[in-house]
């Protein structure tokens, strides 16, 4: 889940009222102009479109909203195997030149998009403001979507691009101490689960860094209730997006996918690397990101929630039209340079 194209939904009056599962606070005032144009555009909802029309159509939409792209050093087109033979396009973005000697940290980076649209292309910008203000590489992941394919595939081409990460840092240019796991939406699920199965496999990454994270099995807490139109992200897309994705119901219940509370109890995070979340207020899956900081914490990994309550789904990419979002940034910025930093 990350940036749509406009719903055709009408947005709701503003301030709300405090209903369970909303925020506190008023909508940030551009955030609310800017929902009340979307809701006067006359466009079909991204549920509403084919799936290859709805990949074209976030493509092209993603740029509108988000920052201008910044100069870096190097970028660099790459490709990784995956288990089953499939060659999994990344982009490799650093800010200055890295040696041997002086290797630079790194950031693997997973894109939001209901793991149904979305790309390297369409977090660009995002990529290369980490790149730069945190002084890191960061490795942009194209992970295979849906609906050709489906889970695992995803989940399976985010392990083995962090496995091959830590392999071939030296060769990169990267510092193996110093590699951070990060992602926004179903890019932060992905992020998750490479934390966990990272600490499986004996590799310590420094920072876990979830932007609006899908965790949860079902869409079933109160921000999903009260949050369910009229926000950017609503209850039918998420379910949309879904059902591209999962192979089937039963899925849901995979850590993998649900690594709070899928099956259950969802994925053992003992042991995991530290974790930076941030959550909106006004975003659906805002509940299920407070869940999994405390999930993280009751089991001793520490954990630091950044809850942006006048913001929704999606806004580290509306920083064009919303000036509050340069904050978050900033703050994702500061963790990663404090993981990096040690």
């Amino acid at each position: 889940m990350s940036a749509v194209p406009p719903d055709s939904t009408a947005a709701p009056a503003w301030p709300v009222l405090a209903l369970p599962g909303m925020p506190p606070v008023p909508l940030d005032p551009q955030v609310a102009a800017l929902l009340e144009l979307i809701g006067r555009v006359k466009r079909p909802s991204i549920h509403e479109l084919d799936p290859a029309d709805a990949k074209t159509a976030y493509e092209k939409s993603a740029p509108i909203m988000d920052i201008a792209p910044l100069p870096v050093h190097s970028v660099e087109n790459l490709t990784v195997a995956a288990r089953d033979g499939y060659d999994i396009p990344v982009r490799l973005y650093a800010p200055r030149e890295a040696s041997w000697a002086e290797p630079l940290p790194l950031l693997v980076y997973f894109h939001g998009g209901g793991f149904t649209v979305g790309s390297v292309n369409s977090h660009d910008p995002l990529s290369r403001l980490l790149c730069m203000q945190a002084d890191c590489m960061v490795l942009s992941v194209d992970y295979r979507l849906g609906p050709q394919w489906k889970f695992p595939h995803a989940a399976n081409d985010a392990f083995d691009v962090m496995a091959w990460v830590f392999a071939e840092a030296a060769r990169l240019g990267a510092d193996a101490s110093r590699i951070a796991l990060g992602g926004d939406s179903a890019g932060g699920t992905l992020a998750s689960a490479c934390a966990v199965h990272a600490r499986d496999l004996g590799l310590e990454p420094v920072l876990q860094m979830l932007i609006y994270p899908g965790t949860c099995a079902r869409q079933d807490t109160p921000s999903h209730r009260a949050l369910a139109d009229g926000y950017l992200l609503t209850a039918p897309m998420i379910q949309w997006f879904f059902s591209q994705y999962l192979d089937s119901e039963t899925s849901r219940d995979d850590w993998r996918f649900a690594p709070l509370d899928g099956g259950g109890t969802g994925a053992d995070v003992r042991g995991c690397c530290p974790a930076w979340i941030a959550v909106a207020g006004y975003d659906p899956l805002h509940d299920e990101g407070v869940a999994y900081a405390a999930k993280l914490r009751a089991a001793g990994v520490p954990a630091q929630l950044a809850d942006y309550q006048g913001m929704i789904h999606d806004f580290f990419k509306l920083g064009r039209f919303v000036p509050a979002v340069a904050d978050a940034h900033g703050d994702a910025v500061a963790a990663l340079r404090a993981a990096f930093d040690g």
